[in-house]
Order: structure tokens, then C-alpha cells, then sequence
């Protein structure tokens, strides 16, 4: 595996395989990585070529400047993972590689990115876009793969690329949960064992909220039930979104936790 650092480097490592006419795979995170990012890999992995893993906290898209400098953040444990997955090429630049001095261009996406999380995080999406776009054009990729629990953030990259017709395809991996039920995130590591219990809640109003659909019932209200009953638990938000497909999607803190999860919506 190549570690590169540089916008030239990863163009350089990649002149060969896209002059052969490979397909290019990438896989953007921003590092801390857990069997979701595994699995990101491993389709990527399968379905390419050449796979380029992108590692960049990305100021962009924090609200908060505590937030930020709290994101867990492990180059050396992530280099070894994504080298144990096959990865060609991993990409960790700078900030300033990514926004050098004078930078002054944002991607605005619509209105799919005023409500739920870009309501709660002003700003958030802009600072998705743009560095996905970036990325994009960087590593020329052909397709690039996002989990489902970012539901919202998947959905708004898919209408960037349509809107601005942007030559990836993206492809979006159900949820990777704990045996728990708990979707995997960065964050969990900062719950403690009894912040965890109350945590999950979160999955458990779900489950109820698509079971309530499914018998053509109300499935706000049924998670809301579950999650209004559980002590030390604020819900920011339920909601049915149509992303589409139809989703569940919610948003709690658990402390000084916020975590977010869904649940694609079915008929039976």
C-alpha cells in the first residue's frame, strides 16, 4: 500500500492504472476505523481495480471547534487496517493540501441539506460536498462507496453528482451494527458502559418505528414512545425522510454523545 499526502502524489500513483484503463474505487473517511469502514473497503475491494482510501478529519463540516479537536484520530492503526484490506493507495493530506490559503469555493447543495442533520449542524453538508467533490476530482474515481447511517450525507452526495453530472457512480452499504444492535460509529468509543446501555434505545425505537410501518401504523410515534421512555437520553429529532428510499431517521444525545441512525422503511 501507498501512503501519499499530496493532490500530485495521488495522481502520480494513479497515472498508470487509469492510462490501463482500470476501474478506480475510493472510499472517503475521515479516519477511526471500525468493521463499517472494513466493509466499505472490502466492496470497494471487490469492485474495482485500483482502491483509494481517503483519511482527512475534515474541518468543514464541524460545527464545533471542541467537537473537532475530540474526533478520534489514529493514522498508524488506520494505515495497518486499510493495508490488511488490500488497499492500493491511502490518501491523508493535510488541511492545508485540501484548503490551501486563499481557498474561497464551496459546493451549496439544496434544500435536502437544510432539514434533519443540516438543521441541527448548519453548514455540515456544505463542507460534505465540497470535500467529496474534491475527492472526486482528485482521484478521478469511478465509484465511490458511503454507508447507509449516513443516510442523509449519501443522499445529498447522490444529488450533488446527478445535479452537476459528475462521471462516479456511488454505491451505499447497509448499516454494520454491533451484536448490540448499535450502529457502529466513531463516537461509541466515547460512551461509557452505562451511557452504551442507554444508547440503545436508539436502535430499539427504530426496529419498533419499521415493525409500526410495516402493520401500517405511525412509525414516529412508535419510536418516540421507545426513546421518550429511556432516562438520560435527548432526542434532537425523528423523522420519516424520502431520500428516497422511504427512511426512519433519528438523532439522540446520550451525554455529551450525539449520535445519529436509520432504518430503511418496507411494507412487510
Amino acid at each position: 500500500m501507498r501512503i501519499v499526502r499530496t493532490v500530485a502524489e495521488v495522481r502520480e500513483a494513479l497515472r498508470e492504472p487509469r492510462g490501463r484503463w482500470e476501474r478506480i474505487g475510493l472510499v472517503p473517511t475521515m479516519g477511526a476505523f471500525h468493521a463499517g469502514h472494513v466493509a466499505l473497503m472490502r466492496a470497494a475491494r471487490e469492485g474495482s481495480d485500483v482502491v483509494v482510501v481517503s483519511l482527512f478529519v475534515n474541518p468543514s463540516q464541524f460545527n464545533a471547534a471542541d467537537d473537532l479537536a475530540r474526533y478520534p484520530r489514529d493514522e498508524v492503526a488506520d494505515a495497518g487496517a486499510a493495508e490488511a484490506e488490500g488497499v492500493d493507495v491511502l490518501f491523508a493530506p493535510s488541511v492545508d493540501e485540501l484548503y490551501p490559503p486563499g481557498f474561497d469555493t464551496w459546493v451549496e447543495p439544496g434544500s435536502l441539506a437544510d432539514v434533519l442533520e443540516g438543521a441541527a449542524r448548519p453548514g455540515h453538508f456544505r463542507g460534505v460536498a465540497t470535500v467529496c467533490a474534491k475527492l472526486f476530482a482528485i482521484v478521478a474515481a469511478d465509484v465511490a462507496w458511503f454507508g447507509q447511517k449516513d443516510a442523509q450525507q449519501a443522499a445529498v452526495v447522490r444529488r450533488m453528482v446527478a445535479d452537476l453530472d459528475l462521471p462516479v457512480s456511488i454505491e451505499v452499504l447497509p448499516t454494520v451494527r454491533d451484536p448490540d444492535g448499535l450502529a457502529l460509529s466513531s463516537r461509541n468509543v466515547f460512551l461509557t458502559d452505562a451511557e452504551r446501555e442507554v444508547a440503545l434505545a436508539l436502535p430499539r425505537a427504530l426496529e419498533a418505528g419499521a415493525s409500526a410501518h410495516a402493520a401500517d401504523g405511525d412509525p414516529v410515534a412508535a419510536a418516540r414512545l421507545v426513546l421518550d421512555a429511556e432516562r438520560g437520553l435527548t432526542v434532537d429529532y425523528v423523522a420519516v425522510a424520502d431520500f428516497p428510499p422511504p427512511t426512519l431517521v433519528a438523532a439522540v444525545r446520550v451525554a455529551a454523545i450525539r449520535l445519529i441512525d436509520n432504518v430503511v422503511l418496507t411494507d412487510s
